[in-house]
């Protein structure tokens, strides 16, 4: 049984270097990420508090909920928000031999670069310098090989992992809780990992008010990831 703890460890981020796992500054600043959409009625709850607040996330899509609700995905443009690449279909790292794995992102990667094309808005991960880059990935479950990682990177993406897991998606863990993860191991410069999925839904949809609320009123602002180094 792996037990993965709701603040990543600096030992393991210690361990993968090349993998993104906050950024490192003293600026009041945090990264909202939501995996696993777009998901109708809860991404679009979700854009709406997010607007609430006047804040910026990154939004990991899975490629095959993209094509089913194009319209939600271009919503997420329209906000202002980043785009990352969350496989095409959920698949686990671990369990998928590197050469599959590598064309699941693939085909994410064309579904969201054709819906980019598609718009009349430029998401901030789009790149007005030639071809249109989707550069962002987050391994679905946080589960990736070392050669997987390794090819990624060698193709020019940056794996963005996370600093607060909220574990929003467990049904064993109250909407008190969730929110405690965020609010007691938050701080400048943490990544955070919500889900804009059925299954988060009960644990994300209580949380996310009251952790832009309780951030803001300290003075923090909420930032997409498209101008890492």
């Amino acid at each position: 049984m792996v037990l993965v703890p709701v603040k990543t460890p600096k030992v393991v981020k210690s361990l993968f270097p090349n993998y993104v796992w906050n950024i490192d500054t003293s600026e009041k600043i945090i990264y909202l990420t939501f995996d696993d959409g777009p998901t109708p009625e809860i991404t679009e709850w979700t854009l709406d508090i997010l607007k609430r607040y006047n804040a910026k996330a990154t939004f990991f899509c899975i490629g095959a909920n993209v094509e089913k609700y194009p319209s939600i995905f271009q919503q997420v443009l329209n906000d202002g928000h980043a785009i990352g690449n969350h496989t095409q279909h959920h698949i686990k790292g671990w369990k998928t031999k590197a050469k599959e794995y590598l064309k699941n992102i693939e085909l994410c990667e064309a579904v969201l670069k054709s819906q980019i094309t598609n718009s009349d808005v430029k998401a901030p991960i789009t790149k007005a310098i030639g071809t249109l880059t989707v550069n962002l990935f987050r391994p679905p479950y946080g589960k990736i090989t070392s050669s997987q990682g390794k090819s990624l990177i060698e193709l020019g993406y940056k794996i963005i992992m996370w600093d607060v897991l909220p574990f929003d998606w467990k049904e064993n863990v109250s909407p008190d809780e969730c929110l405690n993860n965020v609010i007691s191991k938050t701080k400048e410069g943490s990544i955070i990992v919500f889900h804009d999925s059925v299954k988060a839904s009960r644990n994300m949809q209580y949380a996310l008010p009251k952790v832009l609320e309780c951030f803001s009123e300290k003075g923090y602002r909420f930032e997409v990831l498209d101008t890492i180094n």
